[in-house]
């Protein structure tokens, strides 16, 4: 009965998992999550059994084992502040308490300031400042990053990666953070390169994910009847007993 349990808790973190994944389907930038599942401990039959090499498991638990990073499809968009990443890398942004962070997202905006910002409203890292009432149809974006006006440099967008992309912390608004296990934020490959008016699309294969949805949710049907079959031999071994 513990074992279809813990069966059926891993199959919801995996349900969590791919529910978020489809919700996100249309999100810029965005990369799927990725769930392996772990066998619980073994223990040796508890004594029972001639076999004394025999175990019996205690079940699975799922385990996060951090986003895929497969480029997600280029999209045409037209617009000038639309830039996509080609190849393994992060726009560095900086959050609301001034934590640097990471991003996909390349739809930018100018905010009342001036200044260049992902469309939820946080800024890039370092700052690119547009004179007051420029025509941003007419800003450049470089492959490099480098953002420029009529021919004058206004900055450059910084492109950074982490050693171990899988294991950034998720953040607010399609962003993410380093943490110990991703190591520090440092300076991206120079192939990695900027595409103007251009979005990158999800990377989220959605006939995939239903298929996955599909799979978890038997799974946790499964699980559930085996509680359901144990409890009715347990209630009559408990009438013979009487």
């Amino acid at each position: 009965m513990y074992t279809a349990a813990a069966g059926m808790a891993a199959q919801q973190t995996r349900l969590d998992a791919v529910s978020a994944d489809l919700a996100n389907v249309d999100t810029t930038g965005y990369k799927s999550a990725r769930v392996a599942f772990r066998d619980l401990v073994y223990d040796s039959a508890q004594g029972f059994g001639a076999d004394k090499s025999v175990e019996i498991g205690a079940g699975s638990a799922a385990t996060s084992i951090g986003r895929s990073s497969a480029q997600g499809a280029m999209k045409s968009t037209g617009r000038s502040l639309d830039v996509a990443l080609n190849g393994q890398g992060f726009i560095q942004v900086k959050l609301s308490d001034g934590t640097k962070a990471l991003t996909r997202d390349g739809n930018l905006q100018v905010t009342a300031d001036g200044r260049l910002a992902l469309h939820s409203g946080q800024l890039l890292e370092p700052a690119i400042k547009v004179p007051q009432g420029a025509n941003t149809d007419a800003i450049d974006i470089r492959t490099d990053g480098t953002v420029s006006l009529a021919g004058k440099a206004l900055g450059q967008i910084k492109i950074v990666d982490v050693p171990a992309p899988a294991a950034l912390k998720g953040g607010p608004d399609n962003t993410f953070v380093a943490t110990k296990g991703s190591g520090a934020i440092r300076a991206a490959s120079t192939s990695t390169t900027l595409t103007q008016r251009t979005l990158e699309a999800s990377n989220v294969d959605e006939a995939q994910a239903m298929t996955d949805m599909i799979e978890a949710q038997r799974a946790f049907q499964l699980a559930s009847k085996a509680i359901t079959t144990q409890d009715q031999v347990q209630e009559i071994a408990n009438q013979v007993k009487k």
